[in-house]
């Protein structure tokens, strides 16, 4: 494993003043670029997925004032970080999304169904993170950052070739979490990329109350991994950099940060009221920065999208919603028995137990013994040492 002090010194470089941009905000290609821009069916891509990504969005914010969602933490505006980081990914990667990066998980292709469990409150995690090589919504600001250090680490012992995207905002750079994620991964030389969305506000503090450091892509350096800053708001840029950030990570030269300036034109969730912290003429500059009409603009420009392309664009949007739609107006009967389900890999025998007595009750039928040993629902082979594992517990 290559140590952190035999990378090339070019790569320790200060980010540059300006963040990297390939469109700019007319939809004109920024001569010059630092790096490549994607080819065009990758630009197709990441449009389609801003698109379908951006309807995704404005439904589950409808569900959350229908009552349908506990909460939701809307990615308004933010799209071109959501898309351009999820699609830079290999299969074999992972991603690690915050409570936030629900349309960045519908980009990967996890169900939106199962991506808005969390927030109906149902479970923890509505997929299969193994499945999908995507780690469970992180809730607590940077968690998720240490996470994805240890499983790059672990896969690179095993001999696995194997990256993985943190996404986290500004707030949670001044998380704990964070710096502990920053130093073991640059220490180890993981094959990390920490995608950090700085949308301007952590709730209602601004980071320039939270960091003193000219941008936050200049902390890399102190932990010594390059940082790069990007227009958030350029999904062909996010893409490019991210993509080129994983290519690096794989082939052992270590992790990366990238600070993607945007801004969080939502509340910062549902319940929020951002009109008792900031001023709604801030939001306007942002709002003509639009990551979706800027890349609209290009691919118009050079003949690479027409109108019926972006009907059906749209239209793939609407489909979705619809069935997302649909879908969470369903009423189901909650499965008691799906308390004990995903808790152990072998059941210990009181949890069988517990589990079996649970059944007994929804059959209606009475407990047996004066210890309350269970019926019928006990599987056989675990019947004898139900009372010994009851008293161990």
């Amino acid at each position: 494993m290559e140590r952190i002090d035999d990378r090339p010194e070019a790569r320790l470089a200060l980010p540059s003043a300006e963040p990297i941009r390939l469109v700019d905000r007319s939809g004109g290609r920024v001569p010059g670029a630092p790096v490549p821009a994607p080819d065009p069916q990758t630009l197709a891509r990441l449009l389609r997925a801003m698109v379908v990504g951006r309807r995704f969005d404005r439904q589950a914010g409808a569900l959350a004032r229908q009552g349908r969602l506990a909460v939701y933490p809307s990615s308004f505006g933010q799209e071109a970080c959501q898309v351009g980081g999820a699609l830079a990914l290999a299969p074999a990667d992972w991603l690690f999304p915050t409570y936030r990066d629900c349309v960045s998980l519908v980009a990967r292709g996890v169900d939106p169904v199962e991506v808005l469990t969390l927030l109906r409150g149902d479970w923890h995690s509505g997929y299969d993170p193994e499945r999908h090589r995507c780690a469970t919504q992180c809730t607590p600001l940077a968690t998720n950052a240490s996470h994805a250090v240890g499983l790059t680490y672990a896969a690179r012992r095993k001999g696995e070739d194997v990256a993985a995207l943190v996404l986290m905002g500004d707030g949670a750079t001044s998380e704990g979490d964070a710096h502990e994620a920053y130093n073991f991964a640059a220490l180890w030389n993981a094959p990390v990329v920490f995608l950090i969305q700085n949308n301007q506000w952590a709730i209602s503090v601004p980071v320039r109350k939270q960091s003193a450091a000219p941008t936050l892509a200049h902390k890399a350096i102190g932990y010594g991994m390059p940082g790069v800053r990007v227009d958030g708001n350029d999904a062909a840029a996010v893409h490019a950099v991210v993509d080129q950030a994983l290519a690096e990570a794989r082939c052992g030269h270590g992790p990366t940060i990238i600070e993607a300036m945007t801004y969080r034109l939502d509340p910062h969730t549902n319940s929020d009221a951002p009109q008792r912290y900031r001023d709604d003429d801030e939001s306007e500059p942002w709002r003509e920065r639009d990551p979706i009409d800027r890349l609209t603009a290009l691919l118009r420009a050079e003949g690479m999208v027409d109108d019926a392309a972006l009907a059906a664009m749209a239209e793939e949007g609407e489909r979705l919603a619809a069935q997302v739609r649909d879908r969470l107006a369903e009423d189901e009967a909650p499965d008691p028995e799906s308390l004990f389900a995903h808790v152990y890999a072998t059941v210990p025998h009181a949890l069988a137990r517990q589990r079996a007595t649970l059944r007994d009750e929804l059959r209606g039928e009475p407990d047996e013994g004066p210890l309350g040993e269970p019926g019928a629902g006990l599987p056989a082979e675990l019947r004898g040492g139900a009372h010994d594992e009851l008293k161990e517990v």
